[in-house]
Order: structure tokens, then C-alpha cells, then sequence
């Protein structure tokens, strides 16, 4: 399957922020109205239902997500967990130089494998790394907070 892009972005601005935000708002009012985890059936806005697009549940929330971020002029990126990303490409989702990626790699905190002489990460296992550092930064600040109400500050 050559040409499968590992990373499907959406510039900010590059959708209409007003119409974003419409379709987050009926998405978000047909969700609420059907709460089930039926597939979705999308009409065209004169409600042909003989031609309507099927969509899973899943995918729709997922759209009402990317779509809420384009209304507050945001860019979105989609990357399939299973995509192996390189070591600049997960720096850069991680908001961190490669070096201290690498050390993070080296010290088997987020794991990889090699190709070639190539580190290769996967974008679920940098995701767990992102959401396991995450809470420990929360947890680090509420103790912090904790802290400083005992002590008055």
C-alpha cells in the first residue's frame, strides 16, 4: 500500500471557523438527541434519508472534535496509532528537541524499535508516554497545591 500518509493535517483557518462551528453544534445536538451506539446516518441538509451517508459513532465524535477545533481557528492533525513515526517527528509531537527524545528512547522509557539504524516509534506508544507524563505533571502540581495551602501561601 505505497503513498498511506502517516499524518493527515488541517492548516488553522484553513476551514470556514462560522460553518466549523454549526456543524459542531448539530453534531453535537443529534449525539445528545441519540444517545445510543448505533452508526450514524448522515442526510444532506434537505434530509434525503434514501442517500444517506452511513458513519460509524465513533468517527462522527471524532469529526465533532476536529471540527470544534477548526471553530476556534485551530489546526488538527489525525495520525493512525499504528504509524511509526521517526525520531523529529515524535520531538516535535512531544514539543521537545530530539536529543532529549532519544534519551527518553535510550533510558526504555517510550519504546521503539530499530530499521536499519533508524529509530522508528509508534504514534499509540508516544501517545502512552504523553498520557502517562502528563498525569504525573498533574499530579505533581496538585501536590504542589497542596502544599501550598497547608503553608498558608
Amino acid at each position: 500500500m505505497a503513498g498511506i500518509q502517516v499524518r493527515r493535517s488541517i492548516e488553522p483557518g484553513a476551514i470556514d471557523a462560522q460553518i466549523a462551528a454549526r456543524a459542531v453544534r448539530r453534531i453535537k445536538d443529534y449525539l445528545m438527541r441519540h444517545p445510543g451506539r448505533e452508526p450514524i446516518p448522515v442526510a444532506g441538509e434537505l434530509g434525503d434519508e434514501d442517500d444517506a451517508l452511513i458513519l460509524p459513532r465513533e468517527a462522527v465524535s471524532l469529526l465533532a472534535y476536529i471540527l470544534a477545533q477548526a471553530a476556534e481557528g485551530r489546526g488538527v492533525s489525525v495520525i493512525p496509532s499504528h504509524a511509526e513515526l521517526t525520531t523529529q517527528q515524535a520531538a516535535d509531537m512531544l514539543n521537545v528537541s530530539r536529543p532529549y527524545l532519544i534519551g527518553l528512547l535510550e533510558s526504555g522509557t517510550i519504546p521503539y524499535r530499530m530499521v536499519g539504524k533508524h529509530r522508528r516509534i509508534t504514534a499509540e506508544d508516544l501517545m502512552e508516554y504523553k498520557r502517562r507524563d502528563d498525569l504525573k505533571r498533574r499530579t505533581a502540581a496538585d501536590d504542589l497545591a497542596a502544599l501550598g495551602q497547608e503553608l498558608g501561601l
